[in-house]
């Protein structure tokens, strides 16, 4: 049992989603997973174990920003032998070409959080990517969908509201797709254990054209993603 997820061993199967939002996770579990059941309400960061076409999958919220995704991911990783890890969550676009709506996998991750340097003892900027088998697992599952993804860099930021908007222009003119803020942290912890981590991402906002998708759309679109990380995970 780890002090933030409260789980038994055994209770946590060794593929896992992460989204953010605890509710989200519920949602996740209760629509997409057979016999799901609740392994852990840990300050209501709500763990659901159930199996997906015959295969065991769980899903772990994860809170907001990198410090709570860390403590999730490396609980998981370190303490329930969790291999696998997929994060499905939402995203601002910054690239001219993406739209609302649109599914964005993080091949690597940007970041303006000092995390890494800390780690490597301010020596190296640690480049945090994705496996490339989650990922062309999952290019794949899209487009046996005909779901289009978009394949490149995002930037994981520490803060959500930002006093320097004019920095997007630059990393946009740098390929970096689309600013959220979790992956560079999943993707180094995951490094850390020799596990397996991939991001996938809804466009939910384009930041540069102050674009904004309803809450129906992102329910859709959001759906479509699950479907896509699940076919991937369980590949």
């Amino acid at each position: 049992m780890s002090t933030h997820i409260g789980a038994q061993p055994g209770e946590i199967a060794e593929r896992v989603l992460l989204p953010g939002d605890p509710l989200r996770a519920q949602w996740i579990a209760e629509r997409f997973l057979d016999d799901a059941k609740c392994y852990s309400t840990v300050r209501n960061m709500f763990g659901f174990t159930g199996t997906y076409r015959g295969t065991p999958v769980s899903v772990q919220g994860s809170g907001m920003g990198m410090p709570s995704a860390s403590i999730y991911t490396h609980e998981l990783l370190n303490e329930y032998g969790v291999r696998s890890l997929i994060r499905v969550g939402s995203c601002g676009a910054l690239a001219p070409d993406l739209r609302l709506r649109d599914l964005v996998a993080a091949i690597g991750a940007s970041t303006d959080s000092a995390m890494n340097r800390q780690r490597f003892d301010g020596l190296v900027d640690f480049a945090p990517v994705a496996n490339f088998g989650l990922l062309r697992s999952a290019v794949d599952a899209a487009a046996a969908r005909e779901i289009t993804v978009t394949v490149g860099n995002v930037l994981a930021a520490d803060g959500f509201y930002t006093d320097r908007p004019d920095l997007y222009d630059k990393l946009a003119n740098y390929g970096v797709l689309a600013v959220e803020m979790e992956t560079a942290a999943i993707y180094t912890i995951a490094a850390r254990f020799g596990a397996r981590a991939l991001t996938l991402l809804t466009v939910s906002d384009h930041i540069v054209r102050d674009e904004h998708a309803s809450a129906e759309d992102r329910q859709t679109t959001f759906s479509q993603m699950v479907e896509v990380a699940l076919d991937a995970i369980t590949n």
